[in-house]
């Protein structure tokens, strides 16, 4: 009888494979990444480990014959749990909220796809949550919510209840230790990394507008494709090669120094030069949306990390001109910087003004003018910290710009092609500010100024 069990098991998940693909073609590869195999100790009726799909035949035929729509969506949310790199990423976080918020983020892109395949009705308390994440990110992703149940700290019984809500699969095997973990585990990664671009790049391209219904798919794996980003390295890409006081090593030969020095006992032949070459940051514009869609405290983190790495003794010259400019559908406010001192008091007594719409066209007009009356020498470009929903200028001004997001954003967001957009998440904030502070021998990041 488990011998029959195992082989109906099999036959339903390749059913439902088959089923899922006429569906969502654009998941073709995917879909077939995953070896069935029974048991593996699961206490669901499915569970991964990334490589192996293990189920219980008893515990899926139940379910089939009580709803085949269900077992498409079990298999179906095993496989984004992988292609959205869940597994990897619970190393290091609370696991009874990580998994919670991979179900919920999984289930929301489930409930969010039009196919009889998959027809379920989210229940109320499903509904509500997924209203709740919206308000606070623009698109609902396992960090997004992971960093909200963390911040809401909910009691027991609340907990309890929402992972009732979204319960569906088996998380244990992501916690077992391999013999070759480190090396596996990066192995597996970039599998279903490379799965996730392949599909992406064909919703976008070959499958674009044959893939209706499938933008929240689209959504979620563009957060988990995403590169990290050195957010230093991308500020020194506005820097300008300037001459400093300092003896520059690389430049100057100490064979030649040395030789003098043993050939006239005090005499070098050559001196070490005065000045060398260094790429700095001068001119610069930094502005803020400080419309009701964007987190004042995100602002503040934002601000937080860019001050830390402009303090740096790489980046940072005695003098500088950093206009940073606070907007939401008008200019709110305008800070000049021309040193070290100014930006200290700046975050020391900064607030936020604002809270209107989100119109960007007002700071591009204001800088233009800005610059047409002299206050720039040579404007390197401009940084724009938003969520990205707002008016964007339709020309393209003559500095470089980029709009930094600390959350992917929908897809009906389209920064313009002449301008630069970058994702920064908060561990990539975390991380600059510490590369920062060690590298320019600055305080720890906890003792910044209170913001």
């Amino acid at each position: 009888m488990e011998r029959s069990y195992e082989k109906i098991g099999r036959e339903i998940l390749s059913a439902a494979r088959n089923e899922l693909y006429l569906s969502l073609p654009y998941l073709d590869a995917a879909l077939c990444a995953l070896a069935f195999q029974p048991g593996g100790g699961v206490t669901l009726s499915l569970a991964t480990d990334g490589e192996t799909l293990y189920y219980d035949g008893a515990f899926l035929a139940e379910r089939y014959l009580r709803s085949r729509t269900a077992v498409n969506r079990a298999y179906l949310h095993v496989l984004l749990h992988c292609m959205l790199r869940h597994l990897g990423k619970k190393r290091g976080r609370v696991p009874a909220l990580w998994d919670l918020a991979c179900d919920a983020a999984v289930e929301s892109v489930l409930d969010g796809l039009d196919y009889p395949c998959l027809a379920g009705d989210a229940a109320p308390l499903r509904r509500r949550f997924y209203g709740e994440c919206r308000a606070d990110m623009p698109v609902i992703a396992a960090e997004g919510i992971y960093r909200r149940l963390l911040r809401l700290a909910l009691p027991e019984y609340e907990l309890a209840r929402l992972q009732r809500a979204f319960l569906v699969d088996d998380h244990g095997l992501w916690d077992m230790e391999r013999q070759d973990g480190q090396e596996r585990s990066h192995r597996q990664d970039e599998k279903w990394r490379d799965l996730s671009e392949k599909t992406r790049t064909a919703m976008e391209t070959v499958l674009a507008g044959q893939s209706a219904g499938g933008e929240a798919v689209l959504e979620q794996i563009r957060v988990a494709v995403r590169d990290d980003v050195d957010y230093r390295a991308f500020l020194r890409r506005f820097t300008v090669p300037r001459e400093v006081m300092a003896v520059d090593g690389d430049a100057f030969d100490y064979g030649f120094y040395a030789y003098g020095l043993r050939l006239y006992g005090n005499l070098p032949l050559v001196e070490p030069p005065e000045t060398r070459e260094e790429k700095r940051i001068e001119d610069f514009v930094i502005a803020v949306d400080t419309s009701m869609s964007t987190s004042g405290e995100l602002v503040r983190q934002f601000l937080a990390c860019t001050y830390a790495i402009l303090r740096s003794t790489e980046t940072f010259t005695r003098k500088v001109n950093i206009r940073i400019i606070q907007c939401d559908d008008q200019v709110r406010s305008d800070m000049a910087v021309h040193d070290l001192e100014d930006l200290r008091r700046y975050m020391e007594n900064f607030q936020l003004s604002g809270g209107s719409a989100t119109d960007f066209r007002p700071v591009f007009d204001y800088v233009a003018r800005l610059q047409r009356e002299g206050a720039f020498a040579s404007l390197r470009g401009l940084i724009y910290f938003t969520d990205g929903m707002g008016i964007y200028p339709q020309r393209r001004p003559p500095w470089e710009t980029a709009f930094v997001l600390l959350e992917e954003p929908p897809l009906s967001v389209r920064v313009p092609p002449w301008a630069i957009r970058l994702v920064l998440g908060l561990p990539g904030l975390e991380r600059a500010v510490s590369a920062a502070a060690e590298e320019a021998d600055m305080p720890d990041p906890a003792e910044l100024p209170e913001l």
